[in-house]
């Protein structure tokens, strides 16, 4: 049957994603609705400091770039996925700058590129040193904002996708209005506000994976959570930037011992897992005191180091001056925090879900870039890079008939009762009970007992919760549910996902020393 183009759009989510996948679809013709629960600018990555990864440079390849990821990935990336989003760094860096980003630049005029975690070649580039994130979102939110054919919709809570003879027809608002269009976008970001430790902004409630899974969507993967190994341990936490350790700042325990080597060769700049799991070891070793991170020996005089410091990581600079602390003299305590969902709404390479005319993007995507664990500061390049084959995709096939197969959704939960009565639900108590059970180490007990306790939870709710709050824990518990039942059924540690009474691989993806605490 003949396709035909999409000629309405409704995206749901204003991030990097979302955006390009708007821009891009808007300069395609389509009508597009932007929905988003708070402001246009009220995204992680607004938040997000590392950069953006991308070949751009004739010492580095595409082919590097996608084996870094993949390496990252622990064996279970695809390799297509990898290869497509290397290959489109170039691009991707073209189009923002297209739409007004401004990355920083040396004298010549080159792009200035870093060098982050498991990254082979410095490909890293940055905006404002440390503001990233946040220059790609202003630049995106105004292109939005005056783009014709984009309505921008703030403060709208999106419920649920509206289906129509199994295809996605729009979505349902929190107060019954339904914005309809021939195809709907999910780009809502990750799941972070399940966690009592993150980096992610409080909006980060998992909401397009669980509109997802209530459509009946396939959704996999929600196991593999990245925790970020350096946020800063304060009254205000604040991430620490990968390109910091990037740079040469090092990890150290309370004897001043640089623990970091112990886990990998490549120390601090190990993959982010092994990281993660290395600080946790220290900091149990120390009576759960947090670690400290040295960026002293940046520069030798401090002086100087403390203007390379206010130059290079001027957000984070003022962060960490704000709680009183000179990192140019003292090295400055960190812990690790959830930083992002490896898994989400299984999608093809064009974005597609496994429901017609339904697509995702981002971090609510899971394309198989991923795998197990994500290679750092390839995000916002994701974003970008799917956000424009979602558009193309969306614009041209979404409004017709035919659809490909799209399968592989994950373990459903399994109805469970809890040995004893659970506290009250509250969103701080789910975080406390996700961060002790689904955190860096997970044990099946521990899963099984935490998945008693959340769907008792979500057994005493209402059937249809009635504000914006309510909705969003009604997404937390969903998601929960599901993230448990992922990691109670992979047994084996691999990636970020570690179990303490779980086995290995049968063959590791690439030579690694055994990580500390792990049962290989």
């Amino acid at each position: 049957m003949r396709s035909h183009a999409t000629t309405s759009l409704v995206v749901v989510g204003s991030g990097i994603a979302g955006l390009t996948t708007a821009l891009h679809a808007a300069s395609r013709g389509a009508r597009v609705t932007v929905v988003t629960k708070r402001t246009l600018e009220d995204t992680a990555t607004s938040w997000a400091q590392g950069g953006i990864a991308a070949v751009t440079d004739d010492g580095d390849s595409v082919a590097s770039h996608a084996e870094d990821t993949l390496t990252a990935a622990a064996g279970l990336g695809d390799p297509a996925a990898a290869q497509l989003v290397a290959a489109g760094g170039a691009d991707a860096i073209a189009d923002l700058v297209s739409r007004g980003v401004v990355f920083d630049t040396d004298a010549a005029g080159h792009h200035v590129r870093g060098l982050e975690a498991a990254h082979s070649h410095p490909r890293i580039i940055h905006a404002g040193g440390d503001a990233t994130g946040r220059e790609i979102q202003r630049a995106l939110s105004a292109a939005a904002r005056t783009a014709s054919r984009i309505t921008v919709r703030e403060h709208g809570i999106a419920v649920d996708i509206v289906l129509e003879d199994g295809r996605a027809r729009g979505v349902r608002l929190l107060g019954g209005d339904i914005l309809r269009a021939d195809a709907v976008v999910l780009a809502t970001g990750g799941a972070g506000a399940l966690f009592a430790h993150t980096t992610n902004p409080p909006v980060a409630t998992a909401d397009g994976v669980a509109m997802a899974l209530r459509a009946g969507a396939a959704v996999t993967d929600l196991e593999f959570v990245q925790f970020h190994p350096t946020v800063l341990d304060a009254a205000e936490p604040f991430l620490v930037s990968e390109a910091v350790r990037g740079e040469g700042a090092v990890l150290l325990d309370d004897s001043g011992r640089r623990f970091a080597l112990d886990a990998h060769p490549e120390g601090e700049l190990a993959p982010r897992d092994v990281v993660s799991r290395a600080i946790a070891d220290a900091m149990a070793r120390q009576g759960g005191r947090s670690v400290r991170l040295d960026a002293t020996v940046l520069r030798e005089e401090t002086s100087a180091c403390a203007a390379f410091l206010a130059d290079r990581f001027p957000t984070i600079d003022r962060a960490v001056r704000a709680a009183g602390l000179d990192w140019s003299v003292t090295p400055v305590p960190v812990t690790p925090a959830a930083h992002y969902l490896m898994g989400g709404v299984v999608t093809d390479l064009d974005g597609r879900t496994s429901i017609p005319a339904l697509f995702a993007a981002g971090e609510t995507a899971r394309t198989g870039l991923h795998g197990a664990n994500r290679l750092a500061s390839n995000s916002l390049l994701e974003g970008v890079v799917f956000g424009t084959r979602v558009a193309a995709a969306a614009t041209s096939d979404a409004a017709g008939a035919s659809w490909p197969e799209i399968g592989g959704g994950g373990p459903t939960p399994q109805v469970t009762v809890a040995d004893e009565e659970p506290e009250p639900f509250t969103r701080a108590a789910l975080q406390r009970l996700m961060w002790e059970h689904a955190g860096l180490r997970r044990e099946g007990g521990g899963l099984v007992r935490a998945a008693a306790t959340v769907a008792a939870w979500r057994n005493g709710r209402p059937a249809r919760a009635a504000t914006p709050a309510g909705v969003e824990d009604d997404n937390l518990l969903l998601v929960a549910a599901h993230m448990l039942a992922a990691a109670e059924a992979r047994r084996e540690s691999v990636g970020a996902h570690f179990r303490t009474d779980g086995t290995c691989p049968d063959a590791p993806p690439a030579p690694s020393p055994t990580l500390i605490g792990a049962p290989c």
